[in-house]
């Protein structure tokens, strides 16, 4: 069983990948799956892609918790913002499943902030 400071350290390692500060066999399972308004993606180089593709567009690029994440079990509920140039751009919830080894092997995220002009119905 996964302690609730494990799922922490797993949500801290998952924001550092975000952030381009944690490579992504730490971060993440070989199977990880990320679904959110955008699409749902599967694997570590579809989500390295999917980061990679979003910092090449924006400048000063910031994931940050925006409040302590709760656990339970092996999930985490993080509150999030996703900042450009030091402005927010967007915020939301991520749901992390966290496996036994102690990396990432699900979020499901939602926007409650969708950046300006978002579509959710574009990307169904």
């Amino acid at each position: 069983m996964i302690t609730n400071e494990a799922v922490r350290e797993a949500v801290d390692t998952y924001l550092a990948f975000l952030n381009a500060a944690a490579p992504a066999e730490q971060a993440l399972t070989d199977d990880v799956e990320y679904a959110a308004p955008v699409g749902v993606l599967t694997g570590p180089a579809a989500l390295i892609d999917f980061r990679d593709q979003f910092r090449d567009h924006f400048d000063a690029v910031a994931v940050r918790a925006t409040e302590e994440p709760e656990t339970h079990h092996d999930r985490a509920r993080l509150r999030w913002e996703i900042t450009v140039g030091g402005s927010r751009f967007a915020a939301g919830s991520d749901v992390i499943t966290v496996a036994a080894d102690g990396r990432v092997a699900a979020v499901t995220t939602f926007l409650d902030q969708a950046p300006e002009g978002f579509d959710p119905d574009a990307h169904h």
